[in-house]
């Protein structure tokens, strides 16, 4: 009977520890690390969405070893990985990385990005028709 109360314990304190790294990538392998930064983007504001991003795919372009960029991300939180995108910024900066000559600062960086990312968004929306709308479609029967 003991043994039969025990299972569930065991069971409970199991999952419990796998929901606690919910905020957190998974750097088990690519395809997770990759599943984790998009289910974690969607849970930021769009402002720190940007800078998570762009700080996620920095680091992705400077490391080009697999194993030794899934290290360094794995288990990270956002708020790490964006510090660690803005000392990469920084160094490549610093070291005349071309492509960062046009922007002044970080914030500078993100902020172009979050402009580009609003204006490709107006886009979309106006080219698009709504499939839903059937009032302005047009079929010719012939």
């Amino acid at each position: 009977m003991k043994k039969l109360l025990i299972l569930p314990l065991i069971l409970c304190c199991t999952s419990l520890i796998g929901c606690g790294k919910g905020q957190q990538i998974n750097g088990h392998n690519t395809n997770t690390a990759f599943r984790s930064v998009k289910a974690l983007k969607n849970r930021l504001s769009p402002e720190a969405r940007i800078e998570f991003e762009v700080s996620f795919w920095t680091l992705r372009d400077s490391m080009k070893v697999e194993k030794e960029f899934l290290n360094t991300v794995d288990g990270k939180k956002p708020e790490e990985i964006i510090v660690l995108g803005k000392e990469l910024y920084q160094q490549r900066k610093n070291s005349g990385f071309s492509g960062y000559d046009k922007y002044a600062s970080w914030e500078d960086m993100i902020a172009k990005f979050g402009k580009e990312r609003v204006d490709q968004d107006s886009h979309r929306t106006i080219n698009k028709p709504d499939p839903k709308d059937k009032a302005n479609e047009v079929l010719y029967k012939l």
